[in-house]
């Protein structure tokens, strides 16, 4: 799922942190020493399988006896059993892994949203023991807010010679215990893996990742007219003097300064077109048109640090817009790094090309906010596909045995945006979303071997959103928060007197207690927590939306009662079901606690999954008959499920229960 108000979060100086002094970046200065680091990322890849069969000698790993010798896994997030069924007629290669294999809804986490269900899919336990609850968390000493996927810790919180980025997702991916045992993976684009962490197999970083500057997708948009601050973007004000314009692209900060590239854009006679001027980049840019990636160099502290980013000519009369993409991580030559081993990126980039490397590469906010129109977020997100269809398809003649894995975004993001779409001429996008996955579906299909399995699931599904509710409204209304000033619209928890307030929500389903010993300024006895969720539990599922008399609440859960493991007690106490049509307002999500109770979703966004798990369940489809016996599998089984095909006994502490093909139990 994406998260366009992520952005906003003022997370842009912690993440930035590690673009600082000594951070160790990932820099080739000359022309040698690129061709030397080619030839050894070339020849690390390579030789990779020879490398992890000397690992495995003398030191006890082998590879476990199993008939199974290739694994190949699709994750299509958001795909819909809904929607999937409705459209099987014109999806013939899942229609045909259901007519030949398995085909079945798949039951979500709660909340069912792609950080928490992804993280569930690759450790095979539950958010108690991964420790990822939602998009954000927040610090009960501070009340501060961060994203749950990452922190980076450098001089000042802890003593280093440089910064360190820690992912905050524990325990451990299948794709780990399938290394210790020899058995090679591929994992491309997962969520939640970045930082990449060190295993024994090759791995591109998907969702979490974040751009150049450290933010997890913010735009920069150039008008000459002057507008309001739109959110998730970078608004600057530009002259157009004799048909030019003159301005600069902000990059990374450190120290308190911002690096900047200037440019000229030169607007050419036809009106249309214009020729934009940075470095010794000369670019053609037609008006309403992506542009190719165009490669960036930033200066940092006597360092380069390269990105690359896109750009559209929205308009040059009677106002100028130019809108450019996130300056995203160079996978040619990446700051940070964003695969294991690190040039894995850099081959990837010499093989096939630039690619995006943000984990939410698809500008939602671009067009949610009007920056971009429908069919220029669309010609992006399908570019975006190709280049990972690209990778993915060469990734797969390259895994000869082992686990190949990719996550595919695809359908999620358009169905975001044009689920039930009022304009009737996309009123066949989202089908056509599915028709493009499961042509590429067909085309893995026909790169399998005997006795490959295939695997098709998503973490969730879809339903409407037509209606945004203020949980922090709510819980004001209800005398369980106290605003300092009621008129202002301050974010991030700022405006809350936590000397009375008893609750408080934060991210897409979470609210807590301002309880004493855990919170900062806590006023709610331990002895009386269990009262004050039970009076939140019961107001909420009595809750009605006054415009329809309908209930908005489907459920509320008790975080203590569905979690277990050393991480629960981060989760938000309560979590909350919201009923079809219904979400958070983006407002709440943020922390803010200002305005209306009800609000309707006048956004482009449409579509959205943060509801009761039970009303968006996945899918899951098998080349092989799998049995379920009875029920639907749940995202925690297919961690297990993998181990169990590959011949390893999961580990006990994880959740999921193994899947057995047909054949197993004859």
């Amino acid at each position: 799922m994406t998260a366009p108000f992520l952005p906003a979060l003022g997370t842009q100086q912690t993440l930035l942190a590690y673009i600082g002094p000594g951070a160790g970046f990932a820099v080739l200065g000359s022309f040698l020493l690129l061709v030397t680091a080619m030839l050894l990322a070339i020849t690390s890849f390579l030789s990779l399988p020879v490398r992890y069969l000397l690992r495995t000698v003398g030191i006890g790993k082998r590879r476990p006896p199993s008939d199974i010798k290739r694994i190949v896994v699709m994750g299509m997030d958001g795909l819909d059993p809904k929607i999937t069924n409705r459209l099987l007629d014109d999806l013939p290669n899942l229609r045909q892994l259901r007519d030949q294999g398995t085909f079945t809804e798949l039951r979500t986490t709660c909340p069912p949203i792609s950080p928490v269900a992804w993280s569930s899919f690759m450790t095979g336990v539950n958010p108690g023991k991964h420790n990822i609850f939602d998009f954000l968390s927040r610090d009960p000493a501070s009340y501060s807010l961060e994203l749950s996927s990452c922190r980076i810790m450098h001089q000042g919180e802890k003593k280093a010679s440089k910064p360190e980025l820690i992912n905050l997702r524990k325990s451990k991916p299948f794709w780990h215990i399938l290394g210790e045992r020899a058995i090679l993976s591929t994992v491309l684009r997962v969520p939640m893996t970045f930082p990449p962490e060190d295993f024994e197999g090759l791995i591109l970083a998907g969702m979490s990742t974040p751009d150049l500057r450290g933010t997890q997708g913010e735009f920069t948009f150039y008008a000459s007219e002057d507008g309001d601050t739109i959110r998730a973007a970078r608004r600057i004000t530009v002259k157009v003097i004799d048909n030019s314009v003159k301005s600069f692209i902000p990059g990374p900060t450190t120290n308190k300064r911002e690096s900047q590239i200037p440019f000229s854009i030169k607007i050419l006679e036809d009106g249309t077109s214009a020729t934009f001027s940075m470095q010794s980049n000369r670019i053609h840019l037609k008006q309403g048109v992506h542009s190719d990636w165009i490669q960036l160099t930033f200066r940092v502290d006597r360092k380069k640090i390269s990105g690359i980013c896109r750009a559209i000519l929205i308009s040059t009369q009677p106002s100028f817009k130019l809108y450019l993409t996130p300056i995203q991580i160079n996978p040619a030559s990446p700051v940070m790094p964003i695969s294991y081993p690190s040039h894995y990126a850099l081959y990837l980039a010499k093989l096939h090309g630039s690619f995006a490397t943000l984990g939410l590469s698809e500008d939602t906010s671009a067009l949610n906010e009007g920056i971009i129109t429908d069919n220029q977020f669309l010609e992006q997100a399908y570019d975006i596909h190709l280049e990972r269809e690209t990778i993915f398809l060469d990734a797969l003649n390259r895994t000869r045995t082992g686990l190949c894995l990719a996550v595919f975004d695809l359908t999620d993001r358009i169905q975001h945006m044009f689920h039930e779409h009022p304009n009737e001429a996309h009123s066949d996008t989202v089908a056509a979303a599915y028709r493009r996955v499961d042509a590429l579906i067909g085309r893995t299909m026909s790169l399998l071997r005997p006795g490959d399995i295939l695997m098709v699931l998503s973490d969730h599904g879809i339903t409407r959103f037509e209606r945004a509710v203020n949980l922090n409204g709510w819980l004001r209304e209800e005398g369980l928060l106290t605003a300092i000033d009621p008129s202002s619209t301050a974010d991030h928890l700022q405006n809350i007197d936590w000397s009375r307030t008893s609750a408080y929500a934060v991210g897409m389903t979470g609210i807590y207690l301002n309880l004493q010993g855990r919170e900062r300024h806590g006023i709610v006895p331990l002895e009386q927590q269990d009262a004050v969720k039970a009076r939140i539990m019961q107001g909420l599922m009595a809750l009605k939306d006054g415009a329809s008399d309908k209930p908005v609440v489907s459920r509320v859960y008790n975080a203590s009662e569905i979690y277990s493991g050393p991480y629960a007690g981060n989760a938000p106490d309560l979590l909350v079901g919201f009923g079809e049509g219904y979400r958070i307002s983006w407002e709440s999500a943020v922390g803010r606690v200002d305005g209306p109770l009800f609000t309707n979703n006048e956004h482009p966004w449409g579509a959205d999954h943060c509801v009761d798990r039970d009303i968006v369940p996945g899918v899951f489809f098998c080349n092989k008959r799998m049995t379920t016996n009875g029920n639907s599998p749940h995202i925690t089984d297919l961690a297990p499920t993998i181990l169990d095909l590959f011949g390893i006994e999961p580990p006990a502490y994880i959740d999921g229960s193994a899947l057995k093909r047909v054949s197993d139990e004859e």
